[in-house]
């Protein structure tokens, strides 16, 4: 069997190939792809970072094609299951894997920087199987895959979006603790910022405010058509004043950074918060300062956040699948693998929110 990928073969580069697809192994399987969608971390990898040939691509769904018979009384699936694939490929068996932290395990962790680490969506040809992405027909099911079930219900090129979805669950609700009668903040109205508005208007909060630059006005529009309250044109308004004015004088319980983590967001964002307030920081430049003299008197919590718990995904399918979503609104229709290229620079862009990749049209 032979499939068709899009493989990156250098910086801002890629081509469509034609890769012979292995005999599946026993504790192992083969995912026939639907559809992958581009998520922000994809315009780096291939914009910015040079790396091995490789099929970028972890906002995987697709059908279970072959599975080892180890594979297959392990996981407990079928051949024509539908699954979406998470990026970390953890070991399973570590502290951080049975706790819930499987994307901190030191076998998936880039961050840590250990040798031998993959990842779904960035590693390279030169690891066998190769197949690693779902920019491509068909991709490897590693004995160590973390997959969720999906229902038939949900279109293939609006299920990637569970991803975005997750992160904004994790990081506004479980790490920042929105709930009922809580201001929540965002900054960054993004596909990650705006699954934080999602999350945050679920779990309750009673005001959300979503913020960004005047390049973002579309995005902030759909901000507010996901359910925000307010929001705010940081280059046109003082997020702090509006903040002030909204919760007379209150401020905010949780703030969620999504935008820079540099020393403007994080003065901003620490500024918006009241009295044991929760600054969360998906993003972050290696040295901003922080005002701890204000974190201090304020007893405020500020929190590094990254990725999702297996939980969130879950939860952000639950979501789909319930279609409260504006689909159509938030994703564009799918391109082909050799639209690659234009689907990842589009998705570095204002205009566009999010768009999956179909490798069969």
């Amino acid at each position: 069997m032979k499939t068709l990928a899009s493989v990156v073969v250098g910086l801002g580069e890629s081509e469509v190939r034609e890769i012979e697809v292995p005999e599946v192994g026993s504790d192992g399987g083969w995912m026939r792809v639907e559809a992958t969608g581009v998520c922000g971390s994809d315009v780096g990898a291939y914009l910015k970072r040079q790396g091995p040939d490789r099929i970028l691509g972890h906002e995987v769904v697709g059908t279970v094609h072959q599975l080892g018979p180890d594979a297959e009384r392990r996981w407990g699936l079928r051949e024509g299951d539908r699954i979406m694939i998470e990026e970390y490929i953890p070991c399973g068996h570590c502290r951080l894997c049975r706790s819930g932290d499987a994307r901190l395990c030191a076998e998936t962790d880039t961050f840590a920087g250990g040798a031998g680490v993959i990842r779904f969506g960035s590693t390279g040809l030169d690891v066998a199987p190769g197949l690693w992405g779902g920019y491509s027909q068909y991709m490897y099911l590693h004995p160590n895959t973390m997959w969720h079930r999906v229902p038939e219900s949900i279109p293939a090129h609006e299920v990637p979006l569970a991803l975005p979805l997750s992160n904004g669950y994790e990081w506004a609700y479980r790490e920042g603790g929105a709930a009922p009668g809580k201001a929540v903040i965002v900054i960054g109205p993004g596909q990650q910022g705006l699954g934080a508005v999602v999350a945050a208007k679920e779990a309750g909060a009673s005001l959300v405010i979503v913020a960004g630059l005047t390049k973002d006005k579309g995005r902030l529009e759909m901000g507010e058509r996901l359910g925000a309250d307010r929001t705010v044109d940081v280059e046109q308004q003082s997020l702090v004043e509006v903040v002030r004015e909204l919760t007379n004088g209150e401020m905010a319980d949780v703030v969620v950074d999504v935008a820079a983590g540099n020393e403007q967001t994080l003065a901003s964002g620490i500024d918006c918060l009241h009295m044991r307030g929760t600054m969360v920081c998906a993003v972050g430049e290696p040295t901003p300062t922080v005002n701890m003299g204000a974190m201090r008197a304020r007893m405020l919590t500020l929190k590094g956040v990254r990725g999702h718990s297996y939980r969130a995904v879950d939860w952000a399918i639950d979501y789909l699948a319930h279609g409260r979503l504006p689909y159509r609104e938030i994703t564009a229709p799918a391109l082909a693998l050799s639209e690659v290229d234009a689907a990842i620079r589009r998705t570095g862009t204002s205009d566009v929110i999010h768009v999956s990749v179909d490798p069969w049209t």
